[in-house]
């Protein structure tokens, strides 16, 4: 996209650069303005008169003109010596303070910034300065020095040499106190430089009294160490978060920015590294800067792409990414000489960067995306910073070090960007779980009708399913009983209608004309006993297929045996028996009867043909008596009505089969000359089961027989 726009070279596009352009130029300018209040009092020809100027409450930047000794590494009492013996001398060569060696003019040749040279300046104070104690304030100086003040050696930063293998470099920052013997102060201050493309005092040495630059001093460490304390947790926060959540990148390349600017920030200003470290390689201090300022594009380019993807063209990332490899492989692999010199290239390297992104910015912020804004606006900031710093380093902007602040106002408000966005998507996650619980809350709702309806509809089939059962097993038992039917009826009628069909042809046939009455006779009673035989089939079919109908309502068991003894009393009696009814207490108040729910018409049936079956097993004279007890039956409170005969009693070992249909009572070598149609049992006991109760018979095959019908009582 970012090449689209490039070639398009639309108005807009341009108007854009040329915005951001005026804007950090702007910037610029006001940070390199930023001149001291006053003017300052500047020395000549190696002479400083503070005569009339008071540094004890307002320390002065040593800048003018000092006494320069090319290649000489002179002790105050040699250049005392050498002006005592008025042997010729070199104090008609002066050079800026602060400035590199590198480039100034001698015997008509440019020095170059490799060798070592001595400087003196002689400070005349003031009368009040002269008794105070003071201090110097001494920035880094390109590589070593040594600095005497009034003859007496105060401070040594590395090993002074005249050649690069006696030489030892190191960066620290010094502040000295002394007392004044007078009011002349003579500093001289050897400076030896063969690892660094720039020699000399290239920086501002600070007079003053010795509590204001104490001061100072540590106000300046405190503010170091708070930007890189700051740059250091914020990077170290992000890379954490980058840790815990792969998928964004933009905290990776955000925390790695911040580290490595935060590293880079102990190698400047203060050196506060030196300062825990005395003993740190001076080289490895000096690739880290420079491979920090060589990744610094790059790394923010890459940060910026996942800000902003698609901003960034595939050409620039690839470019940035070469260019970088290359800067920073001949960090490592070369001396600081030969990189040194390549801090020009490295800066505009950065500057490209920056400006690119900063173009990019102006798009996204016409397009009003969220943040570009900011990040275009504190970008104008660091850029400025980063420019003036070079500029500084290069000898051609008087404030130094400001990248620190520029880089921090800047990695503040990518902290707040960045912190937007997590919110951003926080808040998102938030709302999609409130809809996702709305949406579960309405699920569990429809899950909740859903269980009920088909709670309901399967209840619903369950009561159509046992209906289609019991239908279907009444169809069965009819079935079955239409079965049972036609087989009893093909059984029983066969040998009745046989005999009755020979009678039949007997008539017919003459065979005895003087027997036909009696052929006769014997044909009508079988025809009514087949009759009757096959009603009580068909009751009986019907009582088993559940097909008869029952009037059940609640009867008081006593008043029912008492009108049922009275009805047949007279039947009974007339066979020749006695009857005999044993119900207990009748005039018992209604409460205490006890009460069944019956049909009295089918149970009367059921009786009946209990009592007729007692009549035809008892001789003359025998007793059929009707009994009634009240018992725990299976835990259920239960009316017991008793038959009993005193009739020739049952075999025990054939009182199970006596209720099957068509049994007969089989006693071996006894002809038992009662006829019947073997059914009366059968439908006494399908009819007592449809009222939920039970009967039985006991006999021991001697002395009569007693059948128990069981009601359960209500």
């Amino acid at each position: 996209m970012m090449r689209g726009i490039l070639r398009s070279g639309s108005r807009n596009i341009w108007l854009q650069i040329t915005v951001v352009v005026v804007i950090g130029l702007i910037a610029s300018y006001a940070i390199l303005s930023a001149t001291p209040d006053a003017p300052k009092p500047r020395s000549k020809e190696g002479l400083l008169d503070l005569t009339h100027n008071s540094i004890y409450q307002n320390p002065l930047k040593l800048q003018g003109e000092w006494a320069f000794y090319w290649h000489k590494l002179l002790s105050p009492e040699d250049i005392r010596g050498q002006m005592a013996g008025g042997q010729p001398a070199d104090q008609d060569r002066y050079i800026n303070i602060p400035s590199s060696w590198l480039g100034y003019p001698m015997d008509g040749n440019a020095l170059k910034g490799e060798g070592y040279a001595t400087f003196r300046l002689v400070i005349r104070l003031s009368e009040q300065d002269s008794k105070e104690r003071l201090a110097l304030r001494l920035p880094t100086i390109f590589h070593a020095y040594k600095l005497w003040v009034n003859g007496e050696l105060l401070t040594e930063v590395g090993v002074v040499d005249q050649d690069k293998e006696g030489m030892t470099p190191i960066l620290a920052t010094r502040l000295v106190f002394f007392q004044p013997e007078g009011d002349t102060v003579e500093l001289v201050m050897q400076v030896a430089n063969f690892h660094h493309k720039r020699g000399g005092i290239t920086k501002d040495i600070e007079l003053g009294g010795s509590n204001v630059l104490t001061v100072r001093t540590h106000l300046k460490i405190a503010a170091d160490m708070f930007i890189t304390a700051s740059l250091l947790v914020i990077g170290v926060y992000h890379l954490l978060l980058f840790m815990l959540r792969r998928k964004d990148r933009a905290p990776l390349y955000f925390g790695l920015f911040t580290v490595m600017f935060a590293i880079r920030s102990l190698l400047n200003g203060e050196l506060m590294l030196t300062q825990w470290l005395p003993h740190f390689p001076w080289e490895l201090q000096f690739k880290l800067e420079y491979l920090i300022l060589c990744l610094g594009g790059w790394v923010i380019t890459m940060y910026f792409e996942c800000i902003f993807p698609d901003y960034v063209s595939r050409w620039f990332r690839y470019g940035s990414r070469i260019v970088t490899g290359a800067l920073c492989l001949v960090v490592v692999v070369t001396p600081a000489l030969v990189y040194s010199r390549m801090l020009v290239l490295i800066g505009v390297v950065v500057v490209l960067h920056m400006v690119y992104l900063m173009v990019g910015l102006a798009h996204a912020a016409l397009r009003r995306m969220e943040g570009a804004l900011i990040f275009l606006l504190v970008s104008v900031v660091a850029l400025a910073t980063v420019v003036n710093d070079f500029l500084y380093y290069n000898e051609w902007s008087p404030i130094e070090n400001t990248s620190p602040f520029g880089l921090l106002i800047f990695t503040v408000a990518q902290m707040l960007l960045l912190s937007s966005r997590f919110t951003r998507a926080a808040t998102n996650e938030e709302r999609i779980a409130r809809e996702l619980q709305e949406a579960n809350h309405k699920l569990t709702g429809m899950n909740a009708n859903l269980e009920q309806i088909v709670l309901e509809r399967t209840r619903a089939l369950s009561v159509a399913h046992e209906d289609l059962r019991l239908s279907y097993e009444r169809l069965l038992h009819s079935e079955e009983g239409r079965k049972k039917l036609l087989a009893y009826i093909t059984h029983d009628l066969r040998m009745p209608l046989s005999s009755m069909l020979g009678y039949v042809e007997a008539v017919i046939d003459r065979v005895k004309p003087e027997h036909n009455e009696q052929y006769l006779r014997y044909i009508r009673d079988n025809t009514i006993r087949i009759n009757r035989m096959i009603g009580e089939l068909s009751f009986l079919s019907h009582l088993e297929t559940g097909q008869v109908e029952y009037r059940i309502e609640p009867v008081q068991v006593m008043q029912f045996l008492r009108g049922f003894y009275e009805q047949y009393e007279l039947v009974v009696r007339d066979a020749g028996l006695d009857f005999a009814l044993n119900i207990g207490d009748t005039e018992a108040s209604s409460a205490d009867q006890p009460v069944a729910r019956i049909d009295t018409q089918r149970l009367e049936q059921a009786l009946f043909n209990l009592v007729s079956n007692a009549m035809k097993f008892t001789p003359d004279g025998g007793l059929v008596r009707l009994a009634l007890t009240v018992d725990e039956v299976n835990d259920t409170r239960s009316a017991v009505i008793s038959v009993q005969d005193s009739g020739i009693g049952i075999p025990p070992a054939q009182l199970e089969q006596i209720f099957d249909r068509n049994y007969r009572v089989d006693r071996p070598g006894v002809d038992m000359g009662v006829e019947g149609s073997g059914l009366g049992l059968a439908i006494c006991r399908e009819i007592v089961q449809a009222h939920g109760g039970s009967v039985r018979a006991e006999s021991d095959g001697k002395t009569g027989s007693i059948f128990r019908v069981i009601l359960p009582l209500i």
